[in-house]
């Protein structure tokens, strides 16, 4: 297949569209189900990009969940906990393998962003994958492979329209891209930049342990920001991309929008949110959205009369603002990156209160004595890398 005709680009009224290799060879990719649209590719795209690199920076299974551009979620294949089970909606029948693990907790980042994702393997697709996204809502996957039984699966969702692409894991792009805007061309170098812990030898800071997990961490949170609308910050803990903040213009912006979603990914573990008397008729995506309102300030709109009773079969207690602060005072050991250099100790400020231990930034701010000192007064290992990860 030399070119792929599209329904339509970002909107329906951007016609024609379509995919094709400029040198007008056979494109590296397969359609195995489904009408895949523009907005699908450029997501299955960077998404393989970003899961192929952490794969083979780290050695380990990866996988990640993308919408409009950007990672929701980002993992390494770590097994699951019991507690990870329960938040991210795993049957007790179900032993995910590997690469299952690696997609299940990609998605359990941010699970209100992941509603209609792309899925990214670096690995086979196999049949645990696909029994785990059977029940979720979800756009399409691409991966290197699949085995028969996952694809026999994937191929009856969504009646048969479930976008399943498979990817040449053997491709390597032209090093010169191009792009159009506004009728204009533009050409760059493609970023060939390999993320790996040779980046992490660099450590400005006064505490200077860092061991084996959070460097897995560091270059988890930096592949994922490499492949990340900028400006971005993303928060990383065992793995797991678990607070991704992308196109902000302000980097503290970043900080606090990736905070915020790291907090509410350790707050869906509290005892009482893991205890709410959800009514079984009540979906994925609808827990998914009441859990998310009953964390935050307008926890009202889904316990005030009329309304719990849509979702719980008893009222759930309040979580108190007091609750919350005391709960996310107990996250620790996190590791945050930045793809820019941190312009004050501000950052350092508000990454510190989502428990963050460990920070990858490139430094190169005329602040930057104050952003270690910064890290210093909360005894932070902060590695310096050097290299910008801006994508646009």
């Amino acid at each position: 297949m030399k070119e792929l005709e599209l329904k339509y680009g970002c909107n329906p009224n951007q016609k024609p569209a379509s995919i094709y290799m400029k040198d007008g060879s056979e494109l590296p990719l397969k359609i195995l189900s489904g009408r895949p649209g523009y907005i699908n590719f450029m997501d299955a795209l960077n998404s393989w990009q970003l899961v192929k690199e952490m794969k083979e920076a780290t050695g380990l299974p990866s996988a990640a969940s993308f919408k409009h551009v950007s990672p929701a979620g980002a993992a390494v294949g770590y097994e699951l906990t019991e507690t990870e089970r329960k938040i991210y909606f795993v049957r007790d029948s179900l032993k995910p393998s590997p690469i299952a693990c690696a997609y299940i907790r990609a998605r359990g980042t941010d699970r209100l962003s992941s509603y209609g994702d792309f899925a990214a393997l670096s690995d086979v697709c196999d049949a645990t994958v696909a029994e785990y996204l059977r029940a979720e809502v979800s756009d399409g996957i691409i991966a290197p492979g699949y085995t028969e039984d996952a694809l026999a699966i994937l191929r009856q969702k969504k009646n048969g329209n479930y976008n399943v692409i498979q990817i040449d894991p053997d491709y390597e792009p032209d090093p010169q891209e191009c792009r159009d805007i506004f009728g204009i061309t533009f050409e760059q170098g493609h970023n060939n930049f390999k993320i790996n812990e040779d980046l992490l030898t660099n450590i400005v800071t006064a505490n200077k342990d860092l061991p084996k997990a959070a460097k897995i961490d560091m270059i988890v949170s930096l592949i994922t920001l490499k492949y990340t609308q900028s400006n971005s910050v993303c928060y990383v803990k065992n793995g797991q991309a678990i607070g991704v903040g992308a196109g902000q213009q302000s980097r503290i912006h970043c900080t606090r929008l990736a905070g915020q979603k790291a907090d509410n990914w350790w707050m869906r573990q509290n005892p009482k949110v893991l205890a709410l008397p959800f009514r079984k008729e009540v979906k994925r995506a609808e827990r998914d959205n009441a859990i998310d309102v009953y964390i935050s300030d307008e926890y009202d709109d889904v316990l005030r009369d009329g309304e719990w009773q849509k979702v719980f079969t008893e009222k759930p207690e309040v979580l108190t603002r007091e609750e919350k602060k005391e709960w996310i005072a107990k996250q620790s050991g996190l590791t945050v990156g930045s793809d820019a250099f941190f312009p004050f100790g501000d950052n350092v400020e508000r990454a510190r209160k989502s428990g963050v231990s460990y920070i990858a930034e490139p430094g190169g701010s005329i602040r930057d004595d104050n952003v270690i000192e910064t890290a210093d007064k909360y005894n932070i290992v902060m590695c310096f890398t050097g290299m910008r990860l801006f994508h646009h």
